[in-house]
């Protein structure tokens, strides 16, 4: 059943929490919103200084482009930048808040938080192993991928799980599900990668999916921990991309997710030293040196700030034309491992910068 939300309800909920909101649905606005008040690029063309969010952006939400024009609440300002229209601003929006729909009895109904437990756990519950016989389509998928290393148990499979658009469900497809924890290692969420029977990615806008996570739980920090780390660890974007640098160069390798993720990332205590196997993508006018080496950059100069010293490496293989970008399994398919970087070049360059 689709929820209704009363719109006064929704935005006297949103009041003095529409930093967290916008920072989750809108994650472009992040430069932004970490400089209130001041100006930046705008999120939607780009430039140079043309945006900023309000200093009461946590009462309202609101920001402005000199270009685009002002938008006076977050509900106006999401709806620019994600295309949305007001009746789906209003839904992500209670969603976030925990408002309740209309259909909600009082006393009754269950909390936003508790559907969201429950969606995650019957999904976990539900899946199996990649050596059951029934996930041969998981284990295709990464074969198709060009992978070989033995596949970590954090990585599940789901027989038919259901692709969802604007609420509406699509289709059921087989996925390879993995879990994200949070900075402190507490399950947070799941991701999907959404697959046909015969191992290729599904035939749909967003085949590669987060789940929507309870709202007391935090997912920036964390990861999709693969493997047990040990002081020295490897984290990436994609999880394709983190079994490709294990199977290259054989240490413990982490995925975020996404770029913004990956940018946010939290080590864990015991952690010496990180290297940051970046994505090389095009320049946009957002992300003018790549979004993936602009994370990583990011990443790399906040840990040294925390004193464990950290590298970032990018593929050097040129971007193929027709292509957004490249990757480390990319190159392992490519040029193999003769294609990713000594370790002990790598430490003596570390041990130089400390």
């Amino acid at each position: 059943m689709k929820h209704e939300y009363e719109t006064q309800q929704v935005k006297e909920d949103a009041r003095g929490r529409w930093e967290r909101v916008l920072f989750t649905l809108a994650p472009p606005l992040k430069a932004a919103l970490d400089r209130k008040g001041k100006h930046v690029p705008c999120p939607v063309h780009g430039g140079r200084d043309g945006f900023r969010i309000f200093p009461d952006v946590a009462e309202t939400g609101g920001g402005i482009c000199n270009t685009c024009g002002s938008f006076a609440n977050g509900f106006a300002l999401l709806m620019w930048i994600n295309g949305w229209d007001f009746g789906r601003a209003i839904r992500e929006v209670a969603e976030q808040v925990g408002s309740r729909s209309r259909h909600a009895k009082s006393g009754t109904a269950k909390s936003e938080d508790d559907i969201r437990r429950e969606q995650l756990n019957r999904t976990w519950r539900e899946s199996v192993p990649l050596s059951h016989p029934s996930a041969e389509p998981a284990r295709l998928y990464l074969a198709r991928r060009g992978l070989s290393v033995k596949v970590p148990v954090t990585l599940r499979f789901h027989a038919a799980l259901g692709y969802f658009e604007d609420n509406r469900l699509l289709a059921d497809y087989p996925t390879l599900i993995a879990q994200v924890t949070g900075q402190g290692g507490d399950a947070v969420t799941i991701h999907r990668t959404y697959l046909t029977s015969d191992g290729h990615k599904a035939p749909v806008d967003a085949p590669k999916k987060l789940m929507r996570h309870p709202l007391a739980r935090q997912m920036t920090g964390g990861a999709i921990r693969l493997v047990p780390a040990g002081n020295r660890l490897a984290v990436t974007e994609g999880i394709e991309t983190a079994l490709a640098v294990t199977e290259a160069i054989g240490i413990p390798t982490w995925a975020t997710g996404n770029a913004h993720l990956l940018a946010t990332f939290q080590p864990p205590a015991g952690i010496e030293q990180v290297l940051v196997f970046a994505d090389k993508d095009r320049p946009s006018q957002q992300h003018p040196s790549g979004h993936g080496q602009e994370a990583a950059r990011e990443l790399v100069t906040r840990l040294w700030g925390m004193g464990i010293r950290a590298g970032a490496i990018a593929p050097a293989l040129e971007i193929p034309d027709g292509k957004k970008g490249i990757d480390w399994l990319d190159v392992l398919v490519l040029q193999g491992k003769a294609g990713f970087p000594a370790l002990g070049s790598v430490d003596q360059a570390l041990h130089q910068a400390a």
